[in-house]
């Protein structure tokens, strides 16, 4: 194809790096094709399954949500597009309040209508505007209420179904992921999700069935794997669609595929804050694949937000769940070396094609909810967590209390689910409004506070991974190989990640 360069002939010599702009074999490239759909697999179907969303929808518009994503970037930024575990507990909190698959939908609409809005302005403004509005003690703290709000649908709804499952698949999951090195690591959810699949259908054989309360208070006695819709599915097919009529929040029998979205104001409260943390995922990506491909990307960040936005609008449209850009790919560009956007291609086509198999769709819509228990209680606080990273990164200093104070009021309000009644018919409360106080609460301190302390408190960007975090002390970096200069080696991993950063607006702030 015309928009890929044959790199070397089609040969690959050790160590050689293979642009963005560049492809391999045809035969070469549907095998790297291959390692990228493995890479999203596992969360690409986990996180839909968790929102009550159709899996095998979900994977179909990560294939064509790619597509249009390396369009919009003209094939410059090599990523793969896939579900987003932000939005997990918007889906759930959603749900609580009496909501649908169609209420989730619309809300994460809009949530893809403001990351567009935003790949707009900085594409045409600069992201220093973004960085004004969302220092990094704002975006922090809301990454981190939006994880820990969660803690109890883990314990009211997941864990609950078959604890012991979920306690044994919980400490799978914090063994693989520390236990395992490379490629593997960075699956350890999906390896966790079939191990518990695996002991769910043991369980069943030894100790038989288990007593589930449904949510309409029915109790009756089912079997952790119930693959009876999967015997019924068809090998090919599109996905079905939604039943809303008969859907219940955490019933067994619900039937989720295709739906158009239903908007709701107060849902969509519920769902905006979540763009904080996808413009934390998106720049945080673009800002790694710079850094390892040696290339300045800042001119195709805004187009990148901006195409996730268009795309997530283009997937919940349809009923399927928003998109956001892959740390998991990433993983395979670092061990390949080969950041051709025509292995994208191929496995965003291989995606669209595991979409059309509704048998597929049946087998992981019937994972146990235990297995999901287990899951959830490390991947939301995970979610948490990484609001301390971006702390952490950006060297937020607490011991100022322009920092400490409206970070403080807002993280309680979003993790105790606190509200404020504004009206007989609409409630402000939990994340959307654990938000609101922080991003107001900081910039009114930050109107009234002195200026010592205002400028004690700037200075730090957002920075989601450090610089040099995908480097390796065997793999040189791709910048100083391609200006001919010799590989480093033995780098102290803390002085690489002191490197400023490539983008020039971030250097000032950085030294």
């Amino acid at each position: 194809m015309a928009f890929w360069k044959l790199h070397n002939n089609g040969v690959l010599e050790p160590g050689v790096v293979v642009a963005p702009d560049e492809r391999l074999s045809w035969g070469k490239t549907i095998g790297l094709g291959a390692q990228h759909v493995v890479a999203m697999f596992g969360a690409t179907f986990v996180f839909p399954l968790l929102m009550g969303l159709n899996p095998q929808l979900a994977v179909m518009m990560s294939g064509v949500a790619t597509l249009i994503f390396l369009a919009v970037v003209r094939h410059r930024v090599p990523s793969y597009l896939g579900s987003s575990a932000s939005f997990v507990g918007v889906a759930t909190a959603i749900y609580a309040q009496g909501g649908k698959p169609d209420g989730v939908s619309g809300a994460m609409f809009w949530c893809g209508a403001g990351l567009l809005v935003v790949g707009l302005i900085i594409h045409f403004m600069g992201s220093q505007v973004i960085h004004r509005a969302l220092p990094p003690v704002v975006t922090g703290a809301v990454v981190m209420l939006i994880g820990f709000n969660l803690a109890p649908v883990v314990a009211t709804v997941y864990w609950p179904q078959d604890q012991w499952i979920a306690f044994l698949v919980m400490l799978i999951v914090i063994g693989l992921s520390v236990g395992l090195r490379g490629f593997a690591g960075r699956i350890a959810i999906f390896l966790s999700l079939i191990i518990g699949y695996v002991l769910s259908f043991a369980a069943d054989k030894l100790f038989g069935p288990i007593v589930r309360t449904a949510a309409d208070g029915t109790v009756t006695e089912t079997f952790r794997v119930d693959w009876s819709k999967v015997i019924e599915a068809d090998w090919i097919g599109f996905p079905p669609v939604t039943d809303l009529t008969s859907w219940q929040f955490g019933g067994t029998g619900n039937v989720v595929g295709f739906h158009a979205p239903n908007f709701n104001l107060a849902y969509a409260l519920i769902a905006l804050p979540v763009v904080i943390a996808l413009i934390a995922e998106n720049t945080g990506h673009i800002k790694a694949v710079a850094e390892m491909t040696g290339e300045s990307l800042d001119p195709y960040m805004g187009r990148a937000v901006a195409a996730d936005g268009l795309t997530s609008m283009l997937a919940t449209a349809v009923g399927a769940g928003p998109t956001t850009t892959y740390a998991e790919n990433i993983g395979v560009m670092a061990a390949t070396r080969v950041y051709s956007t025509a292995a994208y291609v191929v496995a965003a086509i291989v995606a669209i094609g595991f979409g059309f198999s509704p048998k597929f769709g049946a087998i992981v819509s019937a994972t146990p909810g235990g297995v999901l228990g287990g899951i959830t209680v490390v991947l939301y606080g995970m979610i948490g967590l990484l609001g301390a990273k971006i702390w952490k990164e950006n060297r937020v200093d607490f011991g100022n209390p322009l920092n400490l104070v409206p970070a403080a009021a807002g993280i309680v309000i979003g993790i105790g689910d606190v509200s404020l009644r504004l009206g007989s018919n609409f409630t402000l409360g939990g994340i959307a409004l654990g938000t609101i106080v922080t991003i107001a609460a900081y910039h009114l301190a930050r109107a009234i506070a002195p200026r010592a302390m205002v400028a004690a408190a700037e200075g730090a960007v957002l920075i989601v991974d450090a610089p040099g975090a995908y480097e390796t002390g065997d793999v040189p970096a791709v910048r100083e190989e391609r200006r001919g200069k010799p590989a480093h080696t033995g780098e102290p991993a803390n002085q690489r990640r002191r490197r400023p950063p490539v983008c020039p607006e971030s250097a000032a702030a950085f030294e």
